[in-house]
C-alpha cells in the first residue's frame, strides 16, 4: 500500500515551499518508509531552492532528516520498524570509491544525490493527481511528514535522545566536523582559521577543540556569531567586514596556520586564507560556486601547501554520526546551542531567517 505524506513541495525557481498531500511509493526491497521527527535545514536546500544547483521541478527538498522507522524492505536487516534514525546522504556501494570507504565521492554521487529520483528514474512521489514529485532529494526529501530512504543512507541512533536535535548530524554538522577530525586530521598542537562560522563552520570549531589545536582562530562577519565561535572553542576571532585578516592572522601565528577551512564560499576567503597559509598547510574547502569567481595562482601553493574540495568530511555516516553522538553526550559537541526549531507551515520563514543570519540551523519539527 501506499503512504499519505504532507510535504513542503517546491514548484518553481526562487520560490516559496507549499504544504502538499503526496503519495509516497512502498518502501522497495532496499529501502526504509521513515516517520519524520524533523528536518534541519541546510545551505544547500537554498542552493537548489534557488537553482544555483539545478533540480527538475516540482520537487521536495530536505536532506537533514530524523525520525522513526516505519516499514522496510524485504533486503533491508540494518534497521526494523520502530528504530530512531539519522538520515544522511546517499551512496551506491558498489563502486570503487564505496568499496575504499569514501562514500562521500561516490560515483554516482550527482544521480544518487541531486536528481530526486532512484536510479531508474522513478521519483517515488506523486501529488494527488497523479503528477510526479521529485521525492529522492538525497535519497530522502525530508521536508515531509514520512520519507522514503535507501538503507545505505539511514543511520540507527540511541532512542534515548531527542531526534529534533539529532537531525541536522546528517549533513552540515557532519561536514563541518568531519572535515576538521578526518578530512584534514587536524593534530593535537595545530593552528587552524575557519572562514564562516554558520553551522557547518561552528561545528568545525568545536571539532578543532576537540582535536585539541592549540590555536583556533574564527573568521566571520557577524559579531554575534563570532561571540557564540568563542565560547564553543575559538581562542582568536577576527570580523572580516574591518580586518586584513591574512594580516591579524599572521599576527597571531606568525608563521602561518597549520590548516584553513573555509566554509563560506566567498572568494575573499580563499585569498586570505591562501595568504595565510603556513608551509605545507592545508587548505580546505566545502563549496565554492562557479559565480563566486574564486580563482587562485597556482604558484601560491609552491611551498608545499595545498587545497581540498571536501564534500560531507569524507565521513562514512554509520561510523561518523555515532561518534558525534557521543561527543555530544559529553557536552563537546553541543549543537542544541545553534538550533532553532520551526513548525511545518513556517518553513518559508526558517529560510528567510537563517539567510538573514537570525538563526544559525532551523530545524523543522513534526507533530509526534
Amino acid at each position: 500500500m501506499t503512504t499519505q505524506t504532507s510535504a513542503a513541495v517546491l514548484r518553481e525557481p526562487h520560490g516559496s515551499f507549499t504544504l502538499e498531500n503526496l503519495v509516497l511509493d512502498d518502501p522497495r526491497p532496499d529501502e526504509v518508509l521513515v516517520r519524520m521527527a524533523a528536518s534541519g535545514i541546510c545551505q544547500t536546500d537554498a542552493h537548489f531552492r534557488d537553482q544555483l544547483m539545478p533540480i527538475q521541478l516540482p520537487a521536495v527538498l530536505g536532506h537533514e532528516g530524523a525520525g522513526v522507522v516505519e516499514r522496510v524492505g524485504s533486503a533491508v536487516t540494518s534497521v526494523a520498524p520502530g528504530d530512531h534514525v539519522v538520515l544522511s546522504f546517499n551512496s551506491c556501494g558498489h563502486c570503487d570509491a564505496c568499496g575504499t570507504g569514501h562514500p562521500a565521492y561516490c560515483d554516482h554521487l550527482v544521480q544518487m544525490n541531486f536528481a530526486g529520483t532512484r536510479a531508474d528514474g522513478t521519483p517515488g512521489l506523486a501529488d494527488a493527481d497523479g503528477t510526479p514529485i521529485r521525492g529522492r532529494f538525497f535519497g530522502q526529501s525530508s521536508f515531509a511528514t514520512f520519507s522514503l530512504a535507501n538503507e545505505r543512507n539511514v543511520v540507527k541512533v540511541p532512542r534515548d535522545l531527542p531526534l529534533a536535535v539529532l537531525a541536522p548530524l546528517g549533513c552540515g554538522f557532519q561536514t563541518g566536523a568531519a572535515a576538521v577530525l578526518h578530512t584534514l586530521d587536524v593534530p593535537e598542537g595545530a593552528s587552524i582559521a575557519v572562514f564562516g562560522v554558520g553551522a557547518v563552520g561552528l561545528a568545525a570549531i568545536m571539532a578543532s577543540k576537540i582535536a585539541r589545536a592549540s590555536t583556533i582562530i574564527a573568521i566571520d562577519v557577524n559579531e554575534e556569531r563570532l561571540q557564540l565561535a568563542r565560547e564553543l572553542g575559538a581562542h582568536v576571532t577576527i570580523n572580516a567586514r574591518s580586518a586584513d585578516v591574512a594580516a591579524e592572522i599572521r599576527s597571531v601565528t606568525p608563521r602561518g596556520v597549520d590548516f584553513v577551512l573555509d566554509t563560506s564560499g566567498r572568494k575573499e576567503s580563499l585569498e586570505a586564507g591562501v595568504a595565510a597559509l603556513a608551509i605545507m598547510g592545508k587548505f580546505g574547502f566545502v563549496f565554492f560556486s562557479p559565480a563566486a569567481g574564486a580563482l587562485l595562482d597556482a604558484s601560491r601553493l609552491s611551498a608545499g601547501q595545498s587545497l581540498q574540495g571536501i564534500i560531507q568530511g569524507d565521513a562514512t555516516p554509520q561510523d561518523f554520526i555515532p561518534r558525534l553522538i557521543e561527543f555530544y553526550r559529553a557536552g563537546a559537541f553541543p549543537i542544541d546551542k545553534l538550533i532553532r526549531f520551526y513548525e511545518p507551515s513556517e518553513i518559508n520563514e526558517a529560510f528567510a531567517d537563517v539567510a538573514r543570519g537570525d538563526t544559525i540551523k532551523p530545524v523543522i519539527r513534526f507533530a509526534a
